[in-house]
Parts: structure tokens; sequence; C-alpha cells
């Protein structure tokens, strides 16, 4: 299904960190002396976007879809993503590369059920008007987001295999 124009600026959001779980999922393991390279990348980019992107969807798209019962045990699904998610972004500097790469993995199946199922069923149950009143929203809790990417270093770039 097409992302409604007032979901398209989280989708976007979710590509940056979708983009960020398959560097690390190439480069795993990752090379102890690019560790500290690596989490220095993943802490920025909780600071910079995806600390600013859960709480917008906690203060703003969760409230509307609680508005359909049928969508309150992905809701609650989802927090608890959240909550893992942080608690591992919190303790970002002492993460070894296998955990690093565990986050990856969580925080890409997080942003998929978001996608696929979540924004998926929100379009289908709300009104135009109720999207357009979101993405306002959205757009006010989102305003503080970094707009650019995040520009791998010398140790995060993907080195080519060949």
């Amino acid at each position: 299904m097409l992302r409604d124009k007032s979901l398209i600026p989280l989708s976007h959001q979710h590509q940056h960190a979708l983009a960020l779980c398959v560097r690390i999922e190439r480069a795993s393991p990752i090379p102890e002396g690019d560790l500290a390279a690596w989490l220095a990348e993943i802490e920025q980019i909780f600071q910079t976007e995806i600390g600013i992107h859960f709480a917008a969807e906690e203060s703003v798209v969760f409230p509307a879809a609680r508005n359909f019962s049928e969508l309150n045990y992905l809701v609650d699904d989802l927090l608890a993503d959240h909550a893992w998610l942080r608690h591992q972004f919190a303790q970002t500097q002492k993460l070894s590369s296998n955990e690093v790469r565990g986050l990856a993995q969580r925080l890409s199946g997080h942003i998929r059920k978001e996608e696929r199922q979540l924004f998926e069923r929100m379009q289908e149950l709300m009104s135009n008007g109720q999207l357009a009143a979101l993405g306002g929203e959205l757009a006010d809790a989102l305003r503080d987001a970094a707009q650019t990417c995040i520009l791998p270093t010398d140790k995060t770039r993907l080195r080519s295999t060949k």
C-alpha cells in the first residue's frame, strides 16, 4: 500500500535506521578495532533522530492507533520494543559486537512491524481528515530531528569484499 503523506516523515526516518541496520549486518562481526567508531555513530543517530522519532510515535501515532481497539495489542508490542531499544541505546558504549548486531536485528524487526502492520492498518481505519491531522502533529513532534543522513566514518564505511 502506498504510504499516506502524513506518515512519510516517519517512513523516511525508518529508511535511515534500516540503512544503519543493513550496514551493521554486513559489517558483522564488527572488528574490535572498529567497534568504538560504530558505537559512536549509533549513539549519535539515536540522539539526533531515533530518540526524537520514538517520542513522536509515543505522543502522536500510538495514541491515535489506540482509538482502534484492534491495534492495542500492536501498540503494546511496539512500546515494549521501544523500551528494550532505549535501554540498549542508553548502554551503547558498553555493547559488544554481538550486542550491536542484536540491536540492529531488533530495530529492523520493529521498523518492519510499524511499516507493514501499524501504518498499513491505520491508513485503512483512519479518514483522510484524521490522517491529515496526524501529519500536522507529527510535523511538530519531529521538528527537532536531524534532517540529514549521518555519513559513515572510515571505520564504519563498508569495505569491498573483493
